[in-house]
């Protein structure tokens, strides 16, 4: 009996020294394969990832200014306009009223000229003719509806917003829903415009039809 009991200490002896010959052994290796990823990451950095200005899908062209223009959500969110990565317009900047909001910027340097809003539903129309005639040569003039931006238009304006090159000034209404990128005296028309009706049948919010958003590269005007 004292010889097998011997025995089993022995034993039991035996299997404790093995485990912790096992345990230890497991815990250097864990310490060398955790050691490994960390070395790895000191030569395998994480690329940033490069965005687009004005959170356009790629980067524009050489030569070509990026922007983004939303009109307005019903009478509720205002517009927002962005130009090279600058914000000009936006309700965040608490810039932006109801009818037409109306951005400036220099052709050839990018640089902002000016920013205004003008009332086309209870507004002087004539506040608008005054500022649509002063425009300088070589500006692009950014446009963006919000609530109403046509009651108070008349055959002037709308003939002054045609020669910057929009196709929709002469059908501008009450409530329609409106983006434009023109330019002073702008030959043909330009390619950067969206216009939705105000329509009961087809509108998304109640009285309004969507907002609209147009992006894209217009090419700088070379002096």
């Amino acid at each position: 009996m004292r010889v097998s009991g011997v025995l089993r200490f022995l034993a039991l002896v035996f299997a404790l020294v093995s485990t912790w010959i096992f345990i230890r052994s497991y815990i250097s290796l864990n310490a060398k394969t955790i050691r490994l990823p960390r070395w790895l990451s000191l030569v395998t950095k994480e690329i940033p990832v490069m965005r687009a200005k004005c959170g356009l899908a790629k980067p524009c062209p050489k030569e070509f200014f990026a922007f983004k223009i939303s009109s307005g959500a019903a009478n509720v969110v205002g517009p927002t306009m962005c130009f090279e990565n600058q914000v000009i317009m936006s309700p965040v900047k608490n810039n932006v009223g109801r009818g037409l909001n109306i951005a400036l910027v220099n052709g050839t340097t990018g640089m902002v000229l000016t920013q205004k809003c003008f009332d086309m539903y209870s507004g002087e129309v004539k506040l608008l003719v005054k500022f649509l005639k002063e425009i300088p040569e070589g500006a692009l003039v950014l446009v963006a509806s919000y609530d109403d931006p046509g009651t108070r238009l008349n055959d002037e304006t709308r003939k002054l917003l045609s020669s910057l090159g929009s196709s929709y000034a002469k059908q501008l209404g009450f409530r329609d829903s409106w983006v434009f990128l023109g330019a002073k005296d702008l030959k043909d028309k330009s390619p950067f415009e969206q216009f939705l009706k105000n329509n009961p049948d087809t509108n998304k919010y109640e009285g309004w039809p969507e907002l609209l958003e147009l992006e894209g590269c217009v090419p700088r005007k070379i002096p």
